[in-house]
């Protein structure tokens, strides 16, 4: 199915509403919001391919990932069209799983921070777990028909904090150490 985005703006939603599955519901509306951060998630995981990162794996599993993203997006919009399966939470594990081995153990909490493609990775990570917090209120209003796509987000969430560390360590960057403070 091809479109082209002849015209961009329609002045159709200059009153707070827009059209979804053939109806007018409002920009706030939850669904909305879910779609918009799952947007926000893909374009902050641009923001980390757009940084230097010799990493080949990773660069082609983000890119990867950006196009599931799309499709995920997809069927928040319609939900009749699965794209999102046990297979993609799989393949996140697999990887997952693989890249952690290659990394210290964590006996605490990690300050975000290391070069800046790690940090654009933490930021991805917490706009994921934003994403997957508004789909937990969306399923909580509307059962979703997919519960992998809950699944998807929180298995995303854990894989970026891995490259996060992975794209610290390669940079020769230390891992900081968050520490309790008392007053």
């Amino acid at each position: 199915m091809t479109y082209r985005l002849t015209k961009i703006y329609t002045r159709t939603g200059d009153e707070g509403y827009t059209s979804l599955r053939g109806e007018r519901i409002s920009k706030d509306d939850l669904l909305i919001e879910a779609l918009g951060t799952v947007d926000e998630l893909n374009a902050n995981i641009g923001v980390i391919l757009s940084q230097v990162i010799v990493h080949k794996e990773i660069v082609e599993l983000l890119r990867r990932i950006q196009n599931e993203l799309f499709d995920f997006g997809g069927e928040l919009h319609l939900p009749e069209r699965k794209a999102i399966t046990a297979q993609h939470i799989k393949h996140l594990e697999e990887q997952l799983d693989q890249w952690n081995e290659t990394l210290p153990p964590l006996k605490d909490f990690l300050l975000p921070n290391g070069t800046r493609a790690s940090v654009a990775t933490h930021v991805a990570r917490t706009v994921c777990r934003r994403a997957e917090r508004c789909l937990v209120r969306l399923h909580r209003q509307v059962a979703l028909e997919n519960i992998e796509l809950l699944r998807y987000l929180n298995r995303l969430s854990d894989l970026l904090f891995v490259i996060s560390r992975i794209l610290a360590r390669e940079n020769g960057q230390e891992e900081i150490i968050w520490q309790h403070l008392t007053s």
